[in-house]
């Protein structure tokens, strides 16, 4: 018997955020700071989103590692932006 029946749905869900939601505008977020633009407090708002949503289904993923090489793509996406994001504010404050 699975101990999370549960475990379905909501893995459907955050997949279908990831893929519909999260994916494209992490890609745009991405273009941005290559661009060496800075991110704006809107932007900031929902990395910080993405993170806590991160932190908040850890357990979920552990439970599932069919899912973990993905999540660690993803993370690695977010960790890119805001590497180059700090960069980019770095770069702005000695102008």
């Amino acid at each position: 018997m699975n101990e999370h029946p549960e475990d379905a749905g909501l893995l459907a869900v955050l997949m279908e955020r990831g893929q519909k939601q999260r994916l494209p505008r992490a890609l745009d977020l991405k273009e941005k700071v290559e661009r060496g633009e800075l991110l704006d407090d809107f932007d900031i708002e929902f990395l910080e989103d993405v993170f806590d949503s991160f932190s908040e289904n850890k357990a979920l993923i552990d439970r599932h590692p069919e899912y973990q090489q993905m999540v660690a793509r993803m993370a690695g996406i977010y960790a890119s932006i805001m590497d180059r994001a700090s960069e980019n504010e770095k770069a702005a404050s000695e102008k």
